[in-house]
């Protein structure tokens, strides 16, 4: 008898911990797998039921992310920058949404609010997407140089600093960099159209050695085929966009649509 006195007080609490973790571990998963949109709501219902946790708060905030609706995660941040246990890290995540959203200028306001201490790969990474729009290019390959420094997967990175370096007819460089985020990261294409965009600009017309799939490849000679007809160099283009069609495991209509553009005209 004497064992089983009290236990009632004991055992709520002790459920009461257990509720808190599976909680915990299932606002886990709501972040990252399945369908954002039902993270979403999950989150909507959870911060309408508990309006003060900022745990939740931010839950939804990056589920909108996730889930591409910008918009709404900018005005969620918000909600989290206004609550009494912000963080800088906060800061930081809303001016990414702020620049998913398209509004630079309160990216930059709302990274300037943030402490020179916090020295984080994504607030570097920010700062230089920020200075990029702002044309200051010497900050600009300053903060991406540091994002570089601050991770352990920095192809990304390199491949946002090397079209940084595109856009300003720095082609050499671009291409540099761009190889560089290739052979880190194999499966990032967008790096490989970006590289074959910088090497057409230098008028080189010959296909990299990087991995590729047949459909990658073909997608590339089409890509180097519209930058050579760009560049005046016609017969090279249309030279290269018959290779692009012939490539492609299936039918390549883009290409081929080109391709009979040129010959017709």
């Amino acid at each position: 008898m004497a064992a089983c006195e009290n236990t009632g007080e004991d055992a709520t609490r002790s459920f009461n911990g257990v509720n808190v973790i599976d909680e915990s571990n299932l606002n886990d998963v709501m972040l990252t797998v399945g369908d954002p949109n039902e993270a979403v709501t999950y989150f909507q219902r959870a911060t309408g039921e508990q309006p003060d946790r900022i745990d939740l708060q931010r839950g939804l905030a990056k589920s909108l992310i996730r889930a591409g609706r910008h918009t709404e995660a900018v005005s969620a941040w918000q909600k989290v920058v206004a609550h009494k246990d912000v963080t800088d890290d906060d800061r930081v995540e809303l001016a990414d949404a702020l620049i998913r959203n398209g509004d630079w200028k309160a990216a930059e306001k709302t990274l300037n609010t943030v402490p020179p201490t916090v020295e984080t790969f994504k607030r570097y990474r920010l700062e230089a997407m920020v200075a990029d729009s702002n044309k200051d290019w010497k900050k600009a390959d300053s903060f991406y140089d540091t994002a570089v420094g601050l991770t352990t997967t920095p192809a990304g990175v390199m491949n946002n600093w090397g079209y940084s370096k595109l856009t300003r007819g720095d082609y050499a460089d671009a291409e540099r960099l761009f190889a560089d985020a290739i052979r880190l990261d194999g499966k990032l294409f967008t790096a490989k159209n970006n590289l074959i965009l910088a090497r057409g600009a230098q008028k080189k017309y010959t296909m990299p050695v990087m991995p590729m799939s047949q459909s990658e490849r073909a997608e590339l000679l089409y890509s180097l085929g519209l930058t050579a007809v760009k560049q005046g160099d016609v017969t090279i283009g249309k030279g290269l966009l018959r290779d692009a069609v012939d490539t492609h495991p299936q039918h390549f209509d883009a290409a081929a649509r080109s391709l009979a553009a040129l010959e017709n005209s």
